[in-house]
């Protein structure tokens, strides 16, 4: 990782830690740029802010927030928070519409979640994450074990390419979830929504994208941070 790159991720982070307010119940994404977070938000906490119990979308991020001092929530529990007052995540992409590709981390689905329970999401990126259309990366979709080679067919035939099952030095990738992750090489996505639509299959259990959630996105660039927020 190049010494601009990390700077980017960290002014960025620093950003959005500068939004966080006393009493705000925080929700915390998983990647490089949302772990750059945790630690700002963890100075922060040193320093004083008191904050309730935040909400992890991976035991990566959960581990990682605890070491900074932070409490995490237990979102399997009775009683477990509904709402967040502010999530901070990463991206793989953005485009200018605030249009967005997640899951380079295999922690789409609890970082769906998380967005959704949110008053206000916000994305954090680098630079080189900025794009005019989405698809250079490949769309993670998270699918069941089960029956994982049929759902991989029915997505080739739904998009027109071929799903990779997504692997680790030791073997197929699990989520947290006790999922698989299928990497969808589609080159460019010109309609992000109705990709979504298509992905609607037997064994998908999330995709990727998310269109609408993200309401600001603050891009770490040489010497700034630039602030993208969605139209009304």
């Amino acid at each position: 990782m190049t010494d601009h790159v990390t700077a980017e991720r960290e002014a960025a982070a620093a950003a959005a830690a500068a939004m966080v307010e006393p009493g705000m119940r925080i929700g915390l994404g998983t990647g490089r740029t949302a772990l750059a977070f945790v630690a700002a938000l963890g100075e922060r906490v040193a320093g004083g802010l008191s904050l309730p119990a935040a909400v992890a979308t991976s035991r990566r991020t959960e581990d990682a927030a605890k070491a900074a001092g932070l409490a995490i929530c237990d979102m399997m529990a009775d009683g477990a928070p509904t709402h967040v007052d502010l999530a901070i995540d990463g991206a793989d992409e953005v485009d200018g519409n605030l249009c967005l590709i997640k899951g380079g981390g295999a922690s789409l689905l609890r970082e769906k979640i998380v967005a959704h329970m949110a008053a206000r999401f916000v994305v954090l990126a680098d630079a080189a994450k900025r794009v005019d259309t989405l698809g250079a990366f490949p769309l993670p979709v998270e699918v069941v074990p089960f029956g994982w080679t049929a759902t991989a067919g029915q997505i080739e035939a739904a998009l027109g390419v071929a799903p990779v099952l997504r692997r680790t030095a030791e073997g197929v990738l699990i989520t947290d979830n006790g999922n698989y992750v299928l990497d969808c090489p589609l080159g460019r996505i010109d309609d992000p929504a109705a990709t979504a639509a298509a992905l609607a299959l037997p064994g998908v259990v999330e995709h990727g994208l998310f269109i609408t959630e993200a309401d600001v996105a603050l891009i770490g660039t040489a010497g700034r941070v630039e602030t993208l927020t969605r139209a009304k």
